[in-house]
């Protein structure tokens, strides 16, 4: 018979440490769901974009596969974009929460991911820390138009998170 408690606390303590892994991000961004639109590049995005303002359509989803605005090919992060708008409007609040949010998915993502591969639970979560905590994200996380980085960097750990589980699952079969 299996210790039902030794067998919850290895997850139990991945849970603790992911709540505060996401407190962790969540708090150190949480200054960006103050900030209003950057007069950058948030008007072409947001603000002073037709498709924007109108929100999640087929005819901008269309749009969103077809446009090289900006000289950029990024479906998903206008789609994302749409779909803040369509949910709450060009409030400027909404849509930094979003980026807000994918950083702390990917902060939680990075450790799970880490702690696959290696096994190192406090060693993960430390470098997990660390990516929530970089300066380096600021520009990512608190600026509107930066929504492509965050998401591309949540489809690249969840492709590393795939190719973990395959990677175990053929040593597994190797091992039988």
């Amino acid at each position: 018979m299996t210790n039902r408690r030794s067998d919850f606390l290895p997850q139990g303590k991945a849970l603790l440490i992911c709540l505060g892994l996401f407190a962790l991000a969540g708090w150190t961004y949480e200054p960006a769901l103050r900030n209003g639109f950057v007069n950058i590049d948030d008007g072409s995005y947001v603000y002073a974009n037709a498709h924007a303002r109108s929100g999640l359509t087929w005819e901008n989803i269309r749009w969103a596969f077809t446009s090289f605005e900006k000289s950029l090919w990024h479906p998903l992060t206008w789609l994302s974009i749409f779909l803040d708008c369509q949910l709450f409007g060009m409030k400027a609040g909404p849509l930094h929460l979003t980026n807000v949010l994918l950083h702390c998915a990917n902060t939680l993502l990075l450790f799970l991911v880490l702690r696959r591969m290696t096994g190192a639970v406090w060693r993960s979560a430390f470098v997990a820390a660390l990516f929530a905590l970089h300066p380096l994200h600021v520009e990512s996380v608190a600026w509107i138009s930066e929504r492509k980085d965050v998401l591309s960097t949540l489809f690249w750990l969840l492709t590393m998170a795939a190719y973990g589980a395959y990677a175990s699952s053929c040593q597994s079969r190797v091992t039988e």
